[in-house]
């Protein structure tokens, strides 16, 4: 029997995700801020502000009522910009059923409390929802998922039943859904992989080469590991999809938002400049500062995020950022310790 679902943001991965639940056999309802994207998805079978070029499943129907989105919707998956998280669930809030799911797709670090999005779900929902709270995240471009690419993904979430539901839910022979008990580090390590994709980018636009890729991944993998691990995530969340998966595709990959910026910082473009000209959010702008900050209060070290926070809002060139990298003092490997 065909779940009740609601894809809250219709954006390029909320509607992917809104197609991919179609296929799977859902009943979806997009929930689009923008009327044009609704009307052109419904009249059109195209978001063409966000995810042009794909024609969507005539199953999922789009509106920009909150209230009629959720209304009788098991599965509620939250697709929003991080920044906004907070205000769209708690307006939301009132009208979910009262068995409903929530399925967080957003990756980030909501400013000054340091959340994860299920964190802010808990703070913002009634206690009934608290066992019902899951994260999707894993390697998987929008419009690779939307035109229907073989790609694999994590949900977690602390109740199995309610993680094997949403597996189900998503599952088709092209989308293979793995389950987690590790929300943490699901959450953390689909923040984190958003500011070291910026410092691959920064590489890229260098022409620096493999050698210094490969270096710049694998450390930046440290990184994400230890401040994963210092706030109770598991180490093998971050070798498998939810971590060092989505880490190596954003950080290689051309459809990476992140990467971009990156690449155009060092091409000699600021931060301003990039952001004036594209609708799109590249949450590693945002990630940066609050994944530094989470960092701080765990007392874990993470140098590249570090020198992305001195590009973008310190005007550093990226250049003398990497230079401050390679002459750090000399240390011994370690990917689960604070000393890095």
């Amino acid at each position: 029997m065909a779940l009740e679902a609601a894809v809250i943001g219709a954006g390029a991965w909320g509607s992917a995700l809104a197609q991919q639940l179609a296929w799977a056999g859902q009943k979806v309802r997009l929930w689009a801020l923008e009327p044009e994207v609704a009307r052109q998805v419904n009249d059109l079978r195209e978001n063409k502000l966000y995810l042009e070029g794909v024609m969507l499943d005539p199953a999922i129907v789009a509106t920009n009522d909150l209230a009629q989105a959720v209304a009788g919707a098991r599965l509620v998956v939250m697709v929003t910009p991080s920044h906004v998280f907070r205000q769209v669930l708690g307006q939301l809030a009132p009208h979910l059923e009262k068995d409903a799911i929530i399925v967080s797709c957003s990756k980030g670090i909501e400013d000054q409390s340091g959340y994860t999005m299920c964190e802010v779900a808990e703070d913002v929902l009634d206690k009934r929802y608290h066992r019902r709270l899951t994260a999707l995240s894993g390697p998987s471009f929008a419009k690779e998922v939307a035109r229907a690419v073989p790609t694999a993904v994590t949900v977690a979430g602390r109740d199995p039943d309610v993680a094997n539901l949403v597996q189900h839910a998503f599952a088709t022979t092209l989308f293979r859904v793995y389950t987690s008990p590790d929300t943490v580090g699901v959450e953390i390590g689909g923040a984190v992989k958003n500011p070291l994709a910026i410092a691959s980018g920064m590489v890229a636009g260098l022409e620096l080469g493999y050698n210094s890729q490969a270096a710049m991944i694998t450390r930046g993998l440290a990184e994400m590991t230890r401040l994963a691990m210092a706030r109770g995530g598991q180490l093998a969340t971050l070798s498998g999809l939810a971590g060092l998966g989505d880490l190596v595709l954003t950080c290689t990959g051309n459809l990476s938002r992140n990467r971009t910026v990156g690449k155009r910082l060092a091409q000699g473009e600021t931060i301003a400049q990039i952001q004036a000209s594209t609708r799109t959010v590249a949450e590693g702008v945002k990630n940066t500062l609050t994944v530094l900050q989470i960092a701080k209060r765990a007392g874990v070290e993470m140098p590249i995020v570090q020198a992305v926070k001195k590009v973008i809002y310190d005007g550093l060139p990226p250049a003398d950022a990497l230079l401050e990298l390679m002459t750090r003092s000399l240390k011994q490997e370690h990917y689960w310790v604070a000393d890095s």
